[in-house]
């Protein structure tokens, strides 16, 4: 039978480890803490505390006019979390509800980071391809065969893995695939989700995925193979609200206040 001093270095090893990496590709981590409390009562942990990665986050928000809210901010460390034990990621939510501005933040947080001179190797510039997977056909999305000439022609996604790939810096390589995920063009990615890492096309020729390279992907409709190999960060809306928008350089100082009675007034 453990001691207490067991079971309490227990349950710190499991509130420190687990909702902080794993749990976050799931987002039920409060119902985790719930069951600790229950297996361990009378134990309390303070929260981890990001010191000058979550203050590195509020000064990018602050610069580029935004309000640095919890619930942003919060999402922003999720998602580096979740990066760093997945390199298939999903920021599902609706439209609106902040998920390019999260993804945007943590790659300028990032660079800042590495340009301020902190040590950890996670802390390194970020270079993104984006494209959008259902704006374009699935031969210019992963190449095709021209009928005419018979040549192979590159479609959007192996050039961008494979400039990705070709690119020898330790910075960060972020392919995001900016549009809903439905099986007609994801099911071609599972081996790329997958530990496999590679990157298959119809001309038979492999690309294999560095460390350094990150799948960002919104969902919308995906089957449960896709959905298992990515992590996912939720990023609701009505977190959110309407607040931030009004506190925001959008608008005139003068018309903020203005707007925000008018809209507290209804």
């Amino acid at each position: 039978m453990l001691s207490q001093y067991g079971c309490i270095f227990i349950y710190m090893h499991l509130k420190e480890y687990v909702p902080d990496k794993t749990l976050t590709l799931f987002s039920f981590s409060s119902t985790f803490s719930g069951i600790l409390s229950d297996l361990f009562p009378g134990v309390t942990i303070p929260d981890h505390d990001y010191g000058v990665f979550q203050s590195t986050i509020v000064d990018i928000m602050i610069k580029q006019g935004l309000q640095p809210v919890s619930t942003m901010i919060h999402k922003v460390i999720q998602l580096f979390e979740t990066m760093i034990v997945r390199h298939g990621v999903m920021l599902v939510g609706p439209t609106g509800g902040g998920k390019t501005t999260v993804l945007n933040i943590l790659g300028d947080t990032l660079g800042a980071l590495h340009e301020a001179g902190e040590e950890n190797p996670y802390y390194l510039p970020v270079k993104t391809y984006i494209l959008n997977p259902k704006s374009i056909t699935m031969g210019e999305l992963y190449g095709e065969v021209n009928n005419l000439t018979m040549e192979w022609r590159d479609g959007l996604m192996g050039l961008s893995v494979r400039a990705a790939v070709n690119d020898t810096s330790d910075d960060h390589k972020w392919i995001v695939c900016d549009g809903p995920v439905d099986a007609l063009w994801i099911e071609n990615m599972n081996t790329v989700l997958d530990d496999n890492k590679m990157l298959c096309l119809a001309n038979s020729e492999r690309i294999k995925l560095t460390p350094s390279i990150h799948m960002v992907q919104d969902l919308k409709v995906a089957s449960p193979a896709t959905v298992s190999r990515c992590g996912m960060v939720y990023i609701d809306s009505e977190e959110l609200k309407w607040m931030p928008y009004m506190g925001c350089d959008l608008l005139p100082k003068n018309a903020h206040r203005q707007l925000t009675k008018w809209i507290s007034a209804k």
